[in-house]
């Protein structure tokens, strides 16, 4: 059979391909459209794999939680263009495997890309979104659960934050005030338990290296070191940050302004770049 231009614009409509590619896809499926739909994704995933050692450092990140803000999602998918990451499509699409990702609420990317959307699955909607812009992309996934989530969104879909508190009630805003906080601040941990012994080591090394060469006394360099970490922990821990809307504060202080009981028991903060 012959394939019309009504077919073709059809196809394109469909799923955002050029005009020469829909053509091809719709002659060697011989006007079958759901095999030309699965022609031209298979065509968007071999780009994909040419463009493997581009750099994909644009794209946009989206934060969701759902209605009873006990479950949050963040999606990140990096482009190597801005101008696809500016594009409504890709918007669109990203925003569907997000809610997609809030709706299933997996465990892993893994389990992500089987869940259900309009174009059958993510993995679907991805290779959409391949097959239409023709450039690398990668999706990074994270996920938060506890009795209160909220999430922040910076600077225009460049960062996503999600922030856990462990008690629900009036506190959603004082936790998107807290995801802000993260976003502006980039703490490395919620507090100082939570951070990595392989950073507190190289802070003390570097603490101590700056105070022998500051030509301090042996018997002080540890305790000078040691004085150092506290700042570290003051300046790039969560809770005892001083808070960016009352820099009198600290964060835990501002959080039990609400509770003397409340805190943030985790964070997920993802980037572009």
């Amino acid at each position: 059979m012959g394939v019309t231009a009504a077919d073709i614009k059809k196809l394109r409509d469909m799923t955002g391909a050029g005009m020469m590619d829909c053509k091809k896809a719709l002659t060697e499926s011989e006007g079958d459209f759901d095999a030309a739909i699965e022609l031209l994704r298979k065509k968007g995933q071999k780009v994909s794999a040419k463009r493997a050692g581009n750099e994909a450092k644009e794209g946009l990140v989206m934060a969701l939680v759902n209605d009873a803000k006990n479950r949050g999602v963040i999606i990140k998918m990096s482009s190597e263009t801005d101008f696809v990451a500016k594009n409504q499509e890709f918007v669109d699409g990203v925003k569907e495997i997000a809610e997609a990702a809030l709706a299933g609420f997996p465990d892993t990317k893994e389990d992500l890309m089987g869940l259900p959307t309009k174009a059958g699955s993510v993995k679907n909607t991805l290779d959409d979104l391949l097959t239409k812009f023709t450039e690398k992309m990668e999706i990074s996934y994270e996920r938060l659960e506890a009795p209160m989530v909220a999430p922040y969104i910076h600077m225009g879909y460049k960062a996503g934050v999600l922030v856990a508190l462990n008690a629900s009630g009036d506190f959603y805003d004082a936790g998107r005030d807290v995801a802000m906080q993260v976003a502006a601040m980039k703490p490395v941990a919620v507090d100082k338990d939570g951070v990595d012994p392989s950073i507190i080591e190289a802070e003390i090394r570097i603490g101590m290296e700056m105070a022998r060469e500051e030509g301090k006394p042996e018997n002080l360099i540890e305790k000078i070191a040691k004085g150092k970490l506290n700042k570290f922990f003051k300046e790039r821990t969560l809770m005892n940050q001083a808070f960016v809307k009352d820099s009198k504060k600290s964060v835990a202080a501002y959080l039990q302004s609400f509770d003397k009981d409340l805190k943030v028991t985790a964070f997920k903060h993802i980037t572009l770049g």
